[in-house]
């Protein structure tokens, strides 16, 4: 009789429907690449389902709209960077950052390491590549600073994105702009290796370069979602760091157009720099920061 009772409880608990995930909807910054890796391994590793959610990653068309659709309640959560965060705040935009994936500049100004410029006082006179206006101006005028040039010593000219293409073909001696994790290997990979003068250690207070923002007061941020994908992250995190091969391997998987050499390089220098606790900020850092795009103008408050 107990193995009757007991057969039909099993059955019983069998046939009920599994609970169903949590969904989230994550905007990434840009398409897929090894910047993401804690959200790709916490999707593809089974963390994120372990806390009871079922994350979705959009990869964006226009990398100007993760924010904006955050902010009018079209997405849970935006990938973006905390300059950007910064002056779209100022702007009036409700927006939160919630969490960091790489809690430290990637942004560099390179030249080549067989050209002319050896240090930054070379610039006097020569051109620099820039993508986005605005904040790259602002850094280039911090670092000439510090050798005492300004921004009105140097030619700035939009070469839209291309920046490796500017640099190997000589339109431009220096760009700025260029993430050390990628355009220096990719340079490396055409033969014609980079220098990179680091902005944090030429002037430019230390800023999260890839962050997670929700819309402020939202229902996303009401509910227990995010404190739960924070785990996840955490717990991806720290897998990653133990098992980087392994986690290349799962990335390469994620998509045809991902396994390359570029993004292999890209992985091996990303991974150290992923941020340990997603959930931790750094309030005296940030403050520095904010203080530093207020006095070149860039926020007002």
């Amino acid at each position: 009789m107990k193995r009757l009772i007991l057969g039909a409880v099993l059955a019983a608990l069998i046939a009920l429907p599994a609970q169903a995930a949590d969904k989230v909807t994550v905007v990434l910054d840009w398409f897929v690449n090894p910047d993401h890796a804690a959200l790709i391994a916490a999707r593809d590793q089974g963390f994120f389902a372990k806390h009871g959610l079922q994350v979705e990653l959009i990869a964006p068309a226009d990398p100007n709209i993760p924010l904006t659709m955050v902010a009018a309640g079209k997405a849970d959560l935006a990938v973006s960077y905390e300059p950007v965060l910064a002056m779209q705040q100022d702007a009036g935009l409700p927006l939160q950052r919630v969490g960091t994936l790489i809690g430290q500049p990637l942004n560099t100004l390179i030249v080549l390491q067989d050209g002319p410029v050896k240090t930054l006082a070379d610039l006097k006179g020569r051109k620099i590549g820039y993508s986005v206006g605005g904040f790259e101006d602002a850094l280039v005028g911090a670092m000439l600073e510090r050798v005492g040039l300004t921004i009105k010593d140097v030619t700035m000219v939009n070469v839209n994105f291309n920046l490796v293409a500017a640099l190997k073909s000589h339109q431009v001696d220096a760009v700025v702009g260029g993430y050390r994790n990628f355009e220096m290997n990719e340079l490396a990979l055409d033969k014609q290796p980079g220098h990179a003068f680091l902005v944090e250690d030429n002037g430019i207070p230390k800023y999260a370069e890839l962050i997670l923002v929700q819309q402020s007061g939202g229902a996303f941020g009401k509910s227990d979602r995010l404190p739960r994908l924070l785990d996840a992250l955490r717990e991806a995190t720290a897998w990653l760091k133990a098992h980087p091969d392994q986690g290349w391997t799962l990335f390469a998987k994620a998509g045809k157009e991902l396994d390359t050499e570029l993004n292999k390089l890209a992985w091996r220098d990303t991974i150290p720099l992923l941020a340990d606790d997603p959930a931790r900020q750094d309030a005296a850092q940030s403050a520095a920061f904010h203080a530093f795009l207020k006095a070149r103008g860039l926020v007002k408050k």
